[in-house]
């Protein structure tokens, strides 16, 4: 008997600012008490006036986890200090481990026009937190996408999740193994009154959050609101079903770490001690690894 992924818990998302005063919603990570181990962090960006996203995220660190944009419309350019350049433009994403340490901007590259899409922040192991940054550029066209029996489709940035029938292997993660924490990162649009049944790996932590319409979740058929974010107990299928105007649900799930998290702000260590080795290095430029240019 297959095991439906009850309804956990309902998470609220808050609108804030954050950057120079970009204007988004954040669910994970509005409290401590909102992260969902592995992930730390999912804000939602989405405005027609420039006002809200101009100003953009200027330079700024991290260190100790990965973060993960996915652009759905408009155009935002990633610089860092090692002197990597790129341009994530509509449908496209950039998924970047800062590891020891990286300093980079995410700046828009238009001053008008809707910009939309959603900034992810996953936890790395204590093992993985000091490796040298990297991090990759990937075009819209890179993003496999596979179309429901009732008149959706699913689009795949990371993982390989079966869907009617068909395997689809994101660009990241699409073979086991690639990353500890076995990430899946899905857009799953649905049609009006469309149910899809969707198999995850049990043992994942999973979180759902609409960003258009209204769902139902689970064979409870509990509601998902627009804006809403969702924690699902264990199992082996996410339920979905689109209500009467539609939906579309990022499904985010990863492999759960089970290790302790200090996190102060833009540094998620797994100590205090550790956090304040991070400030430290960050203002006396030694946040990045010896040989790089701070």
């Amino acid at each position: 008997m297959t095991l439906i992924r009850p309804l956990d818990r309902i998470v609220q998302s808050h609108a804030t600012s954050d950057g120079a005063g970009v204007k988004l919603r954040r669910s994970l990570g509005a409290r401590a008490s909102d992260r969902l181990d592995p992930l730390l962090m999912l804000d939602a960006f989405h405005s027609d006036d420039p006002d809200d996203y101009l100003a953009g995220f200027p330079p700024h660190p991290h260190r100790g986890f990965e973060t993960v944009t996915w652009m759905l419309e408009g155009r935002m350019r990633h610089e860092d200090h090692l002197g990597n350049l790129g341009d994530l433009e509509p449908g496209g994403a950039q998924w970047m481990t800062a590891g020891r340490g990286v300093i980079h901007s995410e700046m828009p590259q238009q001053t008008d026009g809707r910009m939309r899409g959603f900034q992810l922040w996953i936890n790395l192991p204590a093992a993985e937190k000091m490796r040298p940054a990297d991090w990759r550029d990937i075009a819209a066209s890179e993003i496999p996408e596979q179309a429901t029996p009732g008149g959706g489709r699913v689009r795949v940035l990371a993982g390989r999740p079966v869907i009617d029938g068909h395997t689809l292997a994101g660009p990241i993660n699409g073979r086991a193994g690639e990353r500890s924490t076995d990430p899946y990162y899905l857009d799953v649009r649905l049609a009006p009154g469309e149910r899809l049944d969707l198999p995850l790996p049990a043992g994942h932590n999973v979180y759902l959050y609409a960003h258009e319409g209204r769902a139902r979740i689970g064979e409870a058929g509990s509601r998902l609101e627009l804006h809403q974010g969702a924690i699902l107990g264990d199992g082996e299928v996410v339920r979905l079903e689109a209500e009467d105007e539609g939906a579309a649900v990022l499904v985010i799930a990863a492999r759960p770490i089970g290790e302790p998290v200090a996190q102060y702000g833009p540094f998620v260590m797994n100590t205090r001690a550790e956090l304040e080795q991070a400030l430290a290095d960050y203002r006396d430029g030694r946040l990045t690894a010896p040989g790089e240019p701070a």
